[in-house]
């Protein structure tokens, strides 16, 4: 990786292009700008078959400056670095500080191009390409730019790997309600990013990771069980306690179903002991708000109360000094 810093003082990591993909590259250019010479020397010979030879000959040179120097530059400016070869190939022309390039950057490439590539056989480009630490030609370091992959090689992130099959449910019991979010998280991005570390880094790393671990749960890690593995088992631990938390199989909604196996004595006491759910009583009109419940006894007659209790309801109450509008909650 080559670290390119901006005019905004950020700093770009960027793989630039060997020697060769470059190489590749130019062959494929100059393929396609060879049949396109070759397409215009025959259109030329067509149209300039009346003029004299001296005509002829100054036609053809300036149709071999323009198309095998000119096309060129033409097109790096046009597509910002990208060229047919390098299309193909995945590679792009920037800036030193990684921006696109313009007209002027591509005459210098085109111009020193001509001179390294076309009149040497690519001899100067190559040599100055292993001797530059970043891969770049003359026409680069003259003109300031550096020839990056576009296309890297896509690495798979973001997926923790299970553990050992030897290791699943071995930490059930672990305690792992003061390990922080922190954490979790650094040992996470370990877990998916492991494949791109040198290896002697990443067991460094792994037994760092293990041993905080370790710490915050309270248990030292296994005899014999390789740190990588450790960290995947546990993160297994942890996300199967969340799956059962949340998809109501957890130790919490396991409750529910015990309780309800008790007796049905149990169930009765711990029905007086907890409060009733609120359910707010179904009166037949607003003017029966005020009205006291009283409770249900025996039918004896159309309203289903003595004698003693009506007068007391009905008639000590007048009608004009009852409430019409809120209601009176159940002592």
């Amino acid at each position: 990786m080559s670290e390119l810093v901006t005019g905004e003082a950020v700093a770009l990591e960027l793989r630039p292009a060997r020697l060769p993909s470059r190489a590749l590259a130019v062959l494929l250019d100059l393929v396609a700008v060879m049949v396109v010479f070759v397409a215009v020397t025959i259109a030329l010979v067509a149209s300039t078959a009346s003029l004299d030879e001296a005509a002829q000959t100054a036609l053809s040179i300036a149709a071999f400056v323009l198309v095998l120097v000119g096309v060129p530059i033409a097109v790096e400016t046009l597509s910002h670095g990208r060229s047919l070869g390098k299309m193909a190939c995945g590679l792009r022309v920037v800036r030193d500080d990684g921006g696109p390039i313009r007209f002027r950057h591509a005459l210098v490439r085109g111009l020193i191009g001509v001179i390294e590539i076309l009149m040497t056989f690519g001899i100067v480009a190559c040599i100055a390409s292993f001797v530059s630490a970043r891969g770049r030609r003359l026409g680069d370091v003259f003109a300031g730019t550096l020839v990056v992959r576009e296309r890297v090689p896509v690495t798979p992130t973001g997926f923790v790997p299970p553990p050992p099959p030897w290791l699943a449910g071995r930490f059930s019991q672990l305690d792992l309600s003061s390990v922080p979010d922190g954490l979790w998280l650094a040992v996470r991005q370990y877990l998916t990013r492991m494949q791109q570390l040198d290896p002697q880094v990443g067991w460094s790393m792994a037994e760092r990771l293990a041993s905080d671990l370790a710490q915050r749960t309270g248990a030292p890690v296994p005899q014999g069980v390789p740190p990588a593995a450790y960290l995947a088992a546990v993160v297994q631990e942890r996300q199967a306690r969340e799956a059962r938390r949340a998809f109501g199989n957890g130790p919490d909604s396991a409750a529910a179903p015990a309780a309800e196996t008790g007796s049905a004595a149990e169930r009765a006491s711990t029905a007086d002991m907890a409060p009733a759910a609120y359910a707010p009583p179904a009166y037949p009109s607003p003017a029966y708000a005020a009205s006291p419940v009283v409770p249900s006894a025996p039918e004896s007659g159309a309203t289903g109360l003595s004698a003693e209790t009506r007068p007391a309801q009905a008639e000590e109450v007048p009608a004009g000094d009852r409430p019409r509008t809120g209601f009176v909650p159940p002592a």
